[in-house]
């Protein structure tokens, strides 16, 4: 720790220099630029309703206190309450009317007393509403959603690594006429958003009786621009005096393809995996044109259950976000030491 302090506070010189007042600002900023809305993301899902709703919000997840008082059915909450003479007394409020509370002292509940709601502030602690993440699991089909999205998810990505690792061989590996203006037309179809090309990929879905299927929000996108453009930059790294020693050796194509290419080309699989478990995991459109059934939704259709035409149930919204937050950086934390080998070995700037 004291070599990581030294090393964090370490200055220009004997005195503050202004490019190191600069610097911590500058670096400052961005850890609150960066991390700021995840903290408040995460605090969030654990406050109830009425501490969402309330303003200004807080960070923390404060709850006002409750105290139970002889002659009332209901806990009343508590409040600290300014009197005219300037003392200061823990009231709980009965019910409030207009900006008049009608408060009542929990020790002597016999007398109401009427206070302006300006002459008084709640009396507040932390509490964490955890029922926010067991009540959707236990009440509502969370679960299956989160079973979906896992399904999609694992399998759309192997069937990509799959699909584009064996293009991104032929492309680099294998000299044909026309393979620039294959490749040209691959790294074309960058420039053609998924709106535009929906029509036709629902026709296709329809002619193929994939509708309600998961294997409908699978298919359509396992072949990516990107990830063949990606490994087969990487693949060309790859010296070609190993393949042709494999085959000398008596090797087919597809053991050098899956002994030898694959292999060494997980860094670019591990960069092109992370990528399409983020893309598929937070695909929210094709998932929503394909499935109509509520058993087979994927978690991100399985989330806008919780927003009704007359309310939002934030609360749950903001806990089951955070849930599916935590798979991506599971998957983020594993793979992130082969990302800037990856993409540095395969040209990308």
């Amino acid at each position: 720790m004291s070599a990581v302090a030294t090393f964090l506070l370490r200055r220009r010189g004997r005195g503050w220099h202004w490019t190191d007042v600069v610097t911590w600002i500058w670096l400052i900023s961005g850890v609150i630029l960066m991390f700021g809305p995840a903290i408040w993301l995460v605090f969030s899902s654990f406050k109830t309703p009425a501490a969402l709703a309330e303003f200004p919000p807080s960070v923390l997840p404060y709850v006002t206190e409750q105290a139970v008082v002889p002659g009332y059915d209901k806990p009343l909450p508590l409040y600290n309450v300014t009197m005219p003479d300037g003392s200061t007394h823990v009231l709980a409020e009965v019910r409030r009317i207009g900006i008049m509370g009608q408060m009542v002292d929990p020790k002597q509940p016999g007398e109401i007393v009427k206070v302006n709601i300006k002459d008084r502030t709640p009396v507040r602690e932390v509490e964490f509403a955890t029922n926010n993440y067991t009540e959707p699991f236990q009440r509502f089909d969370f679960f299956l959603f989160l079973r979906n999205s896992v399904f999609v998810t694992v399998v759309a990505t192997a069937i990509t690594l799959l699909v584009n690792s064996m293009a991104a061989f032929a492309l680099s590996k294998y000299q044909f006429p026309g393979r620039t203006a294959v490749m040209l037309m691959i790294l074309a179809t960058l420039m053609v958003p998924l709106s535009v090309i929906v029509v036709p990929l629902y026709s296709v879905i329809g002619s193929l009786n994939l509708f309600d299927s998961l294997w409908g929000v699978i298919l359509p996108t396992v072949a990516t621009p990107t990830g063949v453009f990606l490994l087969r930059q990487y693949m060309l790294t790859i010296p070609d005096e190993l393949i042709d020693a494999a085959r000398m050796d008596k090797a087919s194509e597809w053991q050098i393809y899956w002994r030898i290419i694959l292999p060494l080309s997980a860094p670019a699989l591990a960069v092109l995996a992370i990528f399409s478990v983020v893309w598929r995991w937070n695909d929210f459109l094709w998932p929503l044109i394909v499935l109509s059934r509520k058993e087979l939704y994927t978690l991100q259709v399985g989330l806008n259950v919780y927003a009704g035409e007359l309310n939002v149930q934030w609360h749950y919204i903001l806990a089951m976000t955070v849930v599916s937050m935590i798979p991506v950086v599971l998957i983020f934390v594993f793979l992130q030491r082969f990302i800037t080998t990856g993409i540095a070995g395969s040209g990308l700037k």
